[in-house]
């Protein structure tokens, strides 16, 4: 049986998209006129084509029902407990509280510099702060649940409720913890896959989750990562665990995707995910991505690599803008909005 795959394409901003939309010549990106799209591209794995949308109602009945379901859940908008989504993007901010995350490991295990950071990147416009106690990138182990929980809580503690708090953990034993802790958010980049116990958690509390996507593990991701479709390949993988969640009795629609830039990736992978992250969108729920520092800028930048990357994370996440991807995770976050900001005022 052949599958099919929509993906909106062919994108309008500002003033233009709003008198676009208003005159049904595009098709609003989850409920904003600001960034609409006027044509799909519809895939199978063997080939895929070009629709504009007022050719979709002369498509034979079975593919022009998928189409229209698709594009149902990539114009409805996105609604999510304590987050709102606009014309800007919302910044999630990193803090790292490890001492071997690539490419702040150590800087911030001392409480009061992790607290100083905290307020750092609130005061310069993250809607969301991660924290994580264990570092997942490639080539990292596992550290024991009560040594990350160390790590974290005397920074969770001292940071104001109210602020919207994601917990960067793979252990069910840490999302209890956090949830007393009053977190907002529980971003596991196993896809909910590390710890048998973690759904029995995401149920029992309600919290809203990431579902990111990672082939392997942090010690086996980079090791020749293999995908029939990477595109495709992501895109089951989100659409089994969602059914996957709902057959465990988790019914809420707090749940964001994550196609997991460097998790199982070379470098060709991670290039076709940004090219074509906006097919994520059809499966209904808010996109995230993380490219912020990753080895992937080194690969494409070459002699002009820097510490911190802040170029290729800034063009990146300008691409995933301009295919309407809500969530940004960035360590930079003032120059990320900067960026975003001045992109916006020229784009608009």
């Amino acid at each position: 049986m052949v599958k099919y795959y929509t993906k909106a394409c062919n994108f309008y901003f500002g003033p233009d998209s709003k008198k676009r939309v208003e005159k049904k010549l595009s098709i609003p990106l989850h409920g904003n006129k600001f960034i609409s799209f006027d044509k799909i591209e519809f895939l199978t794995r063997k080939n895929k084509r070009v629709i504009s949308i007022n050719k979709i109602n002369k498509l034979e009945k079975k593919i022009k029902k998928k189409i229209l379901l698709d594009i149902r859940n990539i114009s409805k908008k996105k609604l999510f407990k304590g987050l709102k989504f606009s014309n800007l993007p919302v910044l999630m901010g990193v803090l790292n509280l490890t001492p071997n995350s690539f490419s702040d490991g150590g800087k911030y295990l001392k409480k009061n510099l992790a607290v100083l950071h905290a307020k750092r990147l609130i005061k310069d416009g993250c809607g969301i702060l991660d924290i994580g106690g264990e570092a997942t990138n490639p080539g990292s182990r596992d550290i024991k649940a009560d040594e990350e929980w160390r790590r974290i809580y005397p920074v969770l503690s001292k940071i104001k409720r109210k602020f919207f708090i994601s917990l960067d953990t793979r252990k069910s034993f840490i999302m209890k913890k956090g949830v007393k802790n009053k977190i907002n958010l529980v971003n596991d980049v196993s896809g909910l896959e590390y710890d048998q116990d973690t759904i029995k958690v995401l149920k029992n509390t309600n919290i809203p989750f990431v579902i990111h996507h990672m082939q392997g593990n942090p010690r086996t991701m980079q090791k020749n990562p293999k995908y029939k479709n990477v595109i495709l390949d992501i895109y089951d993988f989100f659409e089994k665990k969602i059914e996957y969640v709902r057959s465990k009795g988790i019914k809420h629609n707090n749940i964001i995707l994550d196609p997991g830039i460097g998790f199982g990736k070379n470098l060709k992978h991670n290039i076709t995910i940004l090219r074509n992250i906006s097919i994520f969108h059809s499966l209904g729920f808010p996109v995230m991505l993380g490219t912020s520092r990753k080895r992937f800028i080194k690969s494409i930048s070459g002699v002009n690599d820097s510490e911190t990357r802040l170029g290729g994370t800034i063009s990146s996440n300008l691409i995933a803008i301009m295919q309407g991807v809500q969530i940004l995770r960035v360590h930079d976050v003032n120059e990320l909005n900067q960026s975003i900001r001045v992109f916006n005022a020229l784009k608009f």
